[in-house]
């Protein structure tokens, strides 16, 4: 009588077992992530410089999937950027307000959140928050910037060397960790890369990458900033006078190799000691600084694309392209010399959007192009919703997978609050305001400033001109003000 019962327990515990290691068919989370790279850089996005924009990998995912128009940061800086995907929630609740501050790692996050559903996660690249990654099952990241040749990756805890060009190497590892991965799980891995960030140090091959070409400047470069306020007057961030050596590589940032050394010095040297014997000042200085940071720039962009093409070339060859969801955005926008500026920190246009780019085969509708105001806010609660996993309702953000599948909500947000922290980093104030992607105030609540900027980025686009004074806005400032309020209150912001 008992040999019966004891097969009927196997059998049961050999059904358990095969439920149990059914392979999980939910989607793979494929995040790629860059640093400072500007709309005006990628040529999906169609703007000045879209027709030498080196981007045909990154214009594959739009084709192929969703461009949004209007992604727009919540704080327009590296760290705090890192520290609003990773909890969903803005600075002043996840503590990471600034560059200087280190990241609470014991808080919640989207990675354990994902982990907890039965994701495996992994983070390789780029880190830039100080504290030992949580919530990974395993990470790779650079120690602080980084740097663009030779990079050490502290490696699940260990700190390991490697010999290359940063932006392949970063590749080579997540392809690898993707290659070693189990199987019959879903993953969600943050593929992080430190480029276009500076110091603007490019691949080998691409050294000589449009050498003969002139970028066309942007009609911006020479702003005097008269008509705004005195804040963007104050910057730190102009091409002309506060570049600098490093960044213009008349000084290299990176430990070479010998063979390394040879080439890049070999072709840097001639054309910057060909500079300083022409002596350049005024505006032929700031054009001279412009090409060689655009061009260095754009490099640099070059060898991230190629290398988001080698993994969805990658995923296509090994079978996981249609059920891999893959998404690309970078931290902020930057300045491409519009302004005079590089760099990003303000709330103007071109630091205030970031690109945003998802495929989801058999989901999102290809070559679709979105105008909703979304937000790098928005990015945690996206990932669970596609896990399927709980949203917690701590989070501030909203997901994105209505609006992936070609139905905008009704009650979806018509305006983006916005708050900058660190005060004096290349001469940008504390500032916070509230868009509604046509008009746009700016509040500059320093004492020296105590100050507001009003725009109508229909009528001026390039925001050269204030309107805060102008009757005809009164009402929709008054509008404005009231919004930004109740945005303060909406998200716990402290006064």
């Amino acid at each position: 009588m008992q040999k019966p019962k004891l097969l009927l327990l196997t059998s049961l515990s050999f059904l358990a077992y095969v439920l149990n290691a059914a392979k999980d068919e939910r989607p793979n989370i494929l995040f790629i992530f860059t640093d400072d790279h500007a709309l005006n850089a990628l040529s999906a996005y169609g703007g000045p410089l879209a027709k030498l924009a080196p981007t045909p990998h990154l214009d594959r995912i739009a084709k192929e999937g969703m461009l949004f128009r209007h992604c727009l940061v919540s704080n327009s800086i590296c760290a705090p950027s890192r520290a609003v995907i990773l909890t969903g929630k803005h600075s002043h609740l996840n503590g990471q307000r600034t560059n200087k501050d280190t990241f609470d790692g014991s808080q919640q996050t989207v990675s354990k959140l994902l982990q907890r559903a039965g994701y495996q996660t992994a983070i390789v690249g780029k880190w830039h928050l100080k504290s030992t990654p949580t919530g990974f099952h395993h990470f790779e990241v650079l120690k602080g910037q980084g740097q663009y040749y030779n990079p050490l990756l502290f490696t699940n805890g260990e700190m390991v060397k490697h010999t290359g060009y940063t932006t392949d190497i970063i590749t080579d590892q997540a392809l690898k960790w993707i290659d070693q991965r189990d199987q019959n799980k879903p993953f969600f891995l943050m593929a992080q890369h430190k480029a276009p960030h500076g110091r603007w140090e490019p691949a080998l091959r691409h050294l000589k990458t449009f050498e003969d070409v002139q970028i066309p400047e942007p009609p911006t470069l020479f702003d005097d900033y008269s008509g705004r306020s005195e804040a963007p007057a104050n910057h730190k961030m102009g091409i002309a006078e506060h570049i600098g050596p490093s960044r213009l590589m008349l000084r290299y940032s990176s430990k070479f190799t010998p063979e390394q050394y040879k080439i890049f010095d070999g072709h840097f040297r001639p054309l910057n000691e060909a500079m300083q014997k022409l002596d350049l000042k005024g505006k032929k200085l700031t054009r001279w600084n412009y090409q060689r940071y655009i061009k260095n720039y754009l490099r640099c962009v070059k060898a991230v694309d190629e290398n988001i093409g080698r993994m969805l070339d990658y995923l296509d060859e090994n079978g996981l392209s249609k059920n891999t969801v893959v998404i690309y955005s970078s931290d902020q926008g930057f300045w491409l010399g519009e302004h005079g500026w590089f760099d990003k920190r303000w709330m103007y246009e071109e630091s205030l959007h970031t690109p945003l780019l998802v495929r989801w085969t058999g989901r999102t509708k290809p070559g679709s192009t979105n105008t909703d105001l979304v937000s790098n806010l928005d990015f945690a609660q996206t990932f669970l919703d596609i896990a399927g996993a709980p949203q917690p309702k701590d989070m501030q953000g909203r997901s994105l997978l209505p609006i992936l599948h070609g139905k905008t909500p009704e009650d979806w947000r018509k305006t983006h609050y916005y708050h900058y922290y660190e005060a004096g980093g290349h001469g940008v104030p504390i500032h916070f305001g509230v868009t509604d992607g046509r008009y746009k105030l700016i509040r500059f609540p320093d004492e020296k400033l105590n100050t507001w900027e009003f725009f109508d980025l229909k009528v001026d686009p390039q925001e050269m001109k204030s309107r805060l004074n102008a009757p005809k806005y009164s009402k929709i400032i008054a509008g404005l003000k009231k919004e930004l309020t109740r945005l303060r209150k909406h998200y716990q912001v402290e006064d």
